[in-house]
C-alpha cells in the first residue's frame, strides 16, 4: 500500500529542457531525509522528473515541495511505500513505469545506524534492524527497477555506502556487515547488466557512491565546534548523484566511486 503526494508546479511557470537529466524518469528511496531531500531537489533542478518514497509522509512532503519550488515546472511526486515488502515496491516501480512511460534511475538513500562502544557489547537487535534497512531494501528496490532500468538508454541504480563496509571497526560490526552486504548485492546487479549487454557492454549500471559519512547545515548548527572532518556534505553527494548520468554505463557499472579517502 502507498499514499502519493502529487507536486507539479503552479500555471504559468516554465521549465527549460536543457538540464543534464532533462527527461531522465529518477525515483529515489529515502527521500524525506536530509540527502533525499538534497537529491530530490538537485534532480529537479537537472530536469529529471522525480520520484520519492519514504515511510515518513512529513518528511517526504517537505523534500518534494522543495525540489518542486527549487525548479519551476518540474515534475515531483512523493509516495509512502513500504521497501520492506518486495510487492509493494515492485507496484511502485511499476506505477512509475507505467505513468511516465520509462524509468531512468533508482538512488537507494535508505539508511540507519547503529553501533556500540566494543565488539564484545554488540547487540544482535541491531543487526535485526541493520539487516531490514539496509539490506532487504536494497534487495527489494533492485530486484523491482531492474527490468525498467535494463531496458533505459541510461538506466543508473546507485546505492549511497559507507567506507566502514571495507574496513569494519570493532564497534560498528552489524553496520559495516550490512553496507558491505547491500554492496555485494548492487555489484551482483551490476554483473546482471553487464551479461545482459553483451559484447556492446551494459547500456544501464549499478554503482557504488561511498563515503565516510554524511553532514548536512542542521548538524553543523547543533555542532558549532565540530570539524566532521572526511565528511561528504549532502549537497555535495547530490552533486556526484547528478554526474554519474553524465559518464557512460561501462565506465560506473559495477564499480565504487569514493567521495571519501578509500580506508
Amino acid at each position: 500500500m502507498s499514499d502519493r503526494v502529487q507536486n507539479t508546479a503552479s500555471e504559468g511557470k516554465n521549465v527549460a529542457n536543457n538540464g543534464s537529466l532533462s527527461g531522465a524518469v529518477i525515483a529515489v528511496a529515502g527521500a524525506g531525509g536530509p540527502a533525499g531531500h538534497a537529491a530530490l531537489v538537485r534532480l529537479a533542478e537537472a530536469g529529471a522528473v522525480v520520484v520519492g518514497a519514504d515511510n515518513n509522509p512529513e518528511r517526504l512532503a517537505e523534500s518534494v515541495d522543495a525540489a518542486r519550488y527549487a525548479r519551476g515546472g518540474a515534475t515531483v511526486t512523493g509516495e509512502t511505500v513500504d521497501l520492506l515488502d518486495l510487492d509493494s515496491t515492485r507496484a511502485w516501480a511499476d506505477r512509475i513505469e507505467k505513468e511516465h512511460g520509462r524509468i531512468d534511475g533508482l538512488v537507494h538513500l535508505v539508511g540507519g545506524w547503529r553501533g556500540s562502544a566494543s565488539f564484545e557489547e554488540t547487540s544482535l537487535a541491531d543487526w535485526d534492524l541493520l539487516e531490514k534497512l539496509l539490506i532487504r531494501t536494497v534487495q527489494h528496490t533492485s530486484l523491482a527497477f531492474y527490468d525498467g532500468l535494463r531496458r533505459s538508454d541510461r538506466g543508473r541504480y546507485l546505492l549511497i555506502s559507507a567506507a566502514g563496509a571495507s574496513k569494519p571497526t570493532a564497534g560498528n560490526a552489524a553496520y559495516s556487515a550490512s553496507k558491505a552486504a547491500a554492496e555485494a548485492w548492487t555489484l551482483a546487479m551490476a554483473d546482471g547488466f553487464r551479461k545482459a549487454g553483451g559484447e556492446a557492454g551494459p547500456r544501464a549500471a549499478a554503482a557504488i557512491l561511498v563515503v565516510k559519512a554524511l553532514v548536512h547545515d542542521a548538524m553543523r548548527a547543533e555542532r558549532p565546534n565540530a570539524k566532521f572532518a572526511g565528511f561528504t556534505d549532502v549537497k555535495d553527494l547530490a552533486e556526484a548523484i547528478e554526474g554519474v548520468w553524465s559518464k557512460p554505463a561501462a565506465e560506473v557499472n559495477g564499480n565504487r566511486l569514493w567521495l571519501t579517502e578509500k580506508p
